[in-house]
């Protein structure tokens, strides 16, 4: 038999036998030499196996052009909304990349309109408040020209140096009275005021306008104030100087 076949040059030239079979992924595998940058194909490289790309789901949607429409969403949706439809449409469509570009570029879309609504309506919105003082009356505008506002971690440090001068107060409301706790939120806040003034008469004046007033507003306004709002143990001079306190804050933060 093996002299039959080594004889024999019909079965050496024979087509069938020196050409390998087809195989059926030939396509699909052709397609991944090519540069496809499917995850499938990635696993099918690595694995050695073979995919079935016919049956891979594809993006109804793929080519509309509204990105609501193309997320299936209104166009009252959120962000929460859109960032889950999103999320939803790439897990049922991640074996095809077109579709997945698609969608990731519909999100894109939306999200960078999201962004230029907050920042126009930010805009928008200092625009109003400038245009409300420009029309205010003079005595406003002079007013408010001795008024700015400093960054917020300026605000929240120093109501936290305050707010703290005013639980020192309370904790020894029984032992001693707050003067030593207002003589030094009335240093903090002169120091505060001429950091920025580069003035220490104008800031010490300014300094002891704010405790002066706080002191008349607190004198005033706790004796007014129902007596079931008030622990018993309080003194009015201890309120008198929680009021103080709040003033020497606002002196001291938002004066110029």
């Amino acid at each position: 038999m093996e002299r039959l076949f080594l004889t024999n040059p019909a079965n050496l030239s024979s087509p069938s036998l020196l050409r390998p079979k087809p195989s059926k992924h030939k396509d699909a595998r052709s397609a991944c030499r090519l540069g496809t940058r499917s995850p499938r194909c990635a696993m099918d490289a690595a694995l050695g196996g073979s995919y079935n790309y016919e049956n891979i789901l594809k993006f109804p949607r793929m080519h509309v052009w509204d990105p609501y429409k193309r997320l299936g969403l209104t166009r009252d949706a959120s962000e929460e909304e859109i960032l889950a439809a999103r999320n939803f449409l790439l897990e049922q469509y991640a074996g095809h990349e077109g579709s997945v570009e698609s969608i990731e570029g519909a999100f894109e879309k939306l999200l960078m309109a999201s962004f230029r609504l907050r920042k126009k309506t930010k805009i928008n919105l200092k625009s109003r408040l400038k245009k409300q003082v420009e029309e205010s009356p003079p005595w406003v505008q002079r007013l408010l020209a001795y008024v700015e506002v400093p960054p917020v971690d300026t605000i929240l440090r120093r109501l936290f140096l305050f707010a703290f001068m005013g639980g020192w107060s309370i904790l020894n409301s029984a032992e001693t009275g707050p003067a030593f706790q207002v003589a030094l939120s009335l240093g903090s806040c002169i120091y505060f005021l001429n950091d920025k003034m580069n003035n220490v008469p104008r800031a010490a004046i300014t300094g002891f306008a704010a405790l002066a007033i706080g002191w008349i507003v607190g004198s005033t306004v706790v004796p007014m104030l129902p007596s079931v709002l008030l622990q018993q143990t309080w003194s009015l001079e201890l309120l008198t100087s929680l009021v103080s306190y709040v003033f020497l804050f606002s002196a001291c933060t938002f004066l110029k």
